[in-house]
């Protein structure tokens, strides 16, 4: 057994003296030791450190074999995963897919999302919203005065719009008058007349006939201001147009009638046109056949979509009818109110490619009284729209005969009617 303690050299062990102080030139030899048992001091027992990711690779001096390099980072530092190695001062949320130790990352909030987003969408149409009824209420051709209306009757309740189609080519080429059959006379005249009241009791559309035999009351001159006093002068109802534009149509009508007229809208022959073709067409059902080559119409009988040119022909059509200008007005009656149905629909109205051809269309063309606001020019056109959903009722102006050229209203149901609509009453006169 070897009795010298582990990693002394074999030298000490083979008699050599060295370190013993004898006076020879070698060192005295070590004395003799009782032997000691030695042994390897016990691991120190350290606490488990927590657990935890491993610290990232250190840049520089860092060697596994050698010292342990204190890295700075703590048991409770928040790591980033899946971001690209972002470090600890850009540790990721749970968006990124990090965790804090401990705890395990937090789920998505989809109920604040879902919240953010319809916050996002609400604004988004309020603001198309906004825009398009400011672009729309911008093309109004606000043109009529009916301040220069002179001696107006009281107004009742309900709104009462007169719409007026008239002959005006403006705007058109020389290729449009002869494909739509207009002619090129000047100027422009009333080609179709009505009332359309809007009140609590549904929608009345009255149709006043161009040849309606009325007096040309006294009016103020809407260009010159001068005042020409009444002669009691008969004449059809469109020469008052004729004579002196949408005032003094405003003041004949009202004068032979008694009804106040709240709003004036007017379109023309190609703005007509337009706005069907815009829409696609207007699907009506042509009951009887007929051809007149004054109109351009040639329809037959049945359901049928008719385009632009179609629809105008067809609404100005007189001459092939029995009863001219009274057939005609029952057919503009029945189209407008087709028009008003198949355009206040879901498919024109959130298709923004065909509202705003259809809503430029008919803006452009339009000619309005001053006080008319597009509100209100909405509530006409669903009031129109509504003549023919059930809840309204269409008429001709009563006619009790003629002077041989011109219609002679029916006094006494003319009152009646004006007295129901007035007090915005269930109307029960009938007409022609």
């Amino acid at each position: 057994m070897n009795d010298w303690p582990e990693g002394w050299p074999d030298d000490n062990r083979s008699g050599n003296r060295y370190g013993q102080g004898s006076a020879s030139d070698r060192p005295e030899s070590a004395r003799s030791m009782p032997h000691v048992q030695r042994r390897p001091a016990p691991p120190q027992q350290r606490p488990a450190p927590p657990r935890q990711r491993p610290v990232p690779q250190q840049p520089g001096g860092y060697d596994e074999g050698g010292p342990q390099y204190d890295s700075g980072y703590n048991t409770g530092q928040v790591y980033g995963g899946g971001n690209g190695g972002r470090g600890a001062g850009r540790g990721g949320g749970p968006g990124d897919g990090g965790y804090v130790q401990g705890r395990p990352a937090a789920a998505p909030d989809w109920r604040r999302r879902i919240k953010i987003g319809a916050l996002v969408l609400v604004v988004a149409v309020l603001g198309v919203s906004i825009g398009t009824y400011f672009w729309a209420d911008s093309k109004l051709k606000r043109e009529v005065d009916l301040s220069k209306v002179i001696e107006r009757p009281k107004g009742g309740d309900g709104t009462n719009y007169l719409i007026v189609g008239s002959d005006s080519r403006e705007g058109m080429s020389a290729e449009d008058k002869k494909k739509l059959h207009t002619g090129s006379a000047e100027g422009k005249r009333t080609d179709s007349m009505m009332i359309l009241h809007d009140g609590s009791n549904g929608p009345t559309l009255v149709s006043l006939p161009r040849d309606s035999n009325v007096e040309i009351p006294s009016f103020i001159g809407s260009e010159s201001g001068k005042r020409y006093e009444a002669t009691g002068r008969t004449t059809k109802l469109n020469a008052a147009y004729a004579m002196d534009g949408p005032e003094l149509l405003v003041r004949t009508v009202e004068f032979n009638t008694g009804l106040h007229i709240d709003h004036y809208v007017e379109i023309g022959f190609g703005g007509f046109a337009k706005i069907v073709d815009a829409i696609g067409g207007v699907e009506l059902d042509i009951p009887k056949a007929f051809k007149d080559k004054n109109s351009g119409a040639d329809f037959k009988a049945g359901k049928q979509t008719l385009n632009g040119q179609e629809s105008l022909a067809f609404v100005r059509t007189r001459y092939a009818f029995a009863a001219s200008d009274l057939d005609r007005t029952k057919n503009q009656q029945k189209f407008l109110a087709a028009l008003a149905s198949q355009t206040a629909t879901p498919s024109t109205i959130l298709n923004p490619f065909k509202l705003y051809p259809t809503m430029g269309a008919g803006l452009d063309t339009l000619v309005v009284d001053k006080d008319m606001s597009l509100w209100s020019l909405g509530q006409m056109f669903f009031a129109m729209k509504g003549v023919t959903g059930g809840d309204g009722t269409s008429m001709n102006m009563p006619i009790s005969g003629s002077t041989g050229g011109n219609l002679v209203w029916d006094k006494a149901k003319v009152k009646q009617l004006v007295e129901q609509l007035n007090n915005d009453e269930k109307v029960t006169v009938t007409g022609n």
